[in-house]
């Protein structure tokens, strides 16, 4: 006999399941070498996570003036865009866009998005994207920070950025709801207590996004460590990255190499270590 079209189409969902576990995996192999990449060129990782429709593509659009996708649905951002942004102190920074978060994430779909979650987990900061203008903004804050203790990312620095304050009057809410404000003043105590920073932004008119950067780059600086070590001679490159990516106090040049005392961020400080422990490794062959 033949086929049901019940059959038919479970055989297609089956087959559309496989190739989307392909395309995933290759996604996935793709993020960990670029994350590879990343980390050897020093350059801090600041991932933009927030519960979907929160505002974080349209964030990075603005941020870097690229063209991201910018779609009103769960999950539109499945491979993540990465770009690299400026401070205003000149370093550089690479934002990483990320899947929209939902209350009661299921497991299956944190292992099957796995992909772009890990860069979550690898970030030095969380920059936390909520649209203040939604009435269900408390729930919404408590689902993103339950996914981030899932993936072992909720002790990471983070910083919240308050979106779509152009929606909001200062005085009545213009979404019409009158006790809108009351809610919003209800949390300011509770975001100060969870974030590094709190900043209001517009990502959509461009309002709070220097002071969004700057909140940035004080997070990244409060993670500099104390510093003193020598490098060898030939590894001019790491003290180019460390006046790159942290502050030079001191060089003086021994017969054993370059002794250099300032203060690195941890990831830069992690490069430098892989380095000369690779030193160490071919001095003992």
């Amino acid at each position: 006999p033949g086929e049901t079209q019940l059959e038919i189409d479970r055989r297609e969902i089956d087959r559309r399941m496989a190739y989307l576990r392909r395309e995933l995996e290759q996604v996935r192999r793709q993020r960990a070498q670029q994350r590879r990449r990343r980390r050897r060129a020093g350059i801090p990782v600041v991932a933009i996570v927030g519960y979907t429709n929160a505002g974080k593509s349209t964030l990075l659009n603005r941020l870097s003036g690229a063209d991201v996708l910018v779609a009103d649905q769960l999950f539109a951002t499945l491979d993540p865009t990465t770009r690299r942004v400026s401070l205003p102190s000149g370093k550089e920074v690479l934002f990483t866009d990320t899947v929209g978060f939902i209350q009661k994430l299921p497991t299956q779909l944190v292992a099957a998005f796995r992909a772009t979650l890990e860069e979550v987990q690898e970030a030095d900061v969380l920059l936390h994207v909520a649209d203040i203008s939604d009435l269900n903004l408390a729930n919404k804050i408590e689902a993103v920070h339950q996914v981030l203790e899932e993936l072992g990312a909720g002790d990471k620095p983070m910083i919240a950025a308050l979106n779509k304050v152009d929606l909001i009057d200062p005085e009545t809410d213009l979404r019409g709801s009158s006790g809108h404000l009351a809610m919003r003043r209800d949390l300011a105590g509770e975001l100060l207590a969870r974030y590094h920073r709190v900043v209001p932004i517009s990502a959509q008119q461009g309002v709070g996004i220097e002071e969004l950067l700057d909140a940035v780059e004080f997070t990244l600086a409060e993670q500099m460590i104390e510093l003193d070590l020598v490098l060898p001679y030939h590894a001019g490159d790491l003290l180019d990255l460390w006046h790159k990516q942290g502050v030079v106090e001191s060089v003086t040049y021994k017969p054993a190499g370059i002794r250099v005392r300032g203060k690195l961020p941890k990831w830069v400080m992690g490069v430098i270590m892989e380095h000369m422990s690779g030193e160490h490794e071919q001095e003992r062959v």
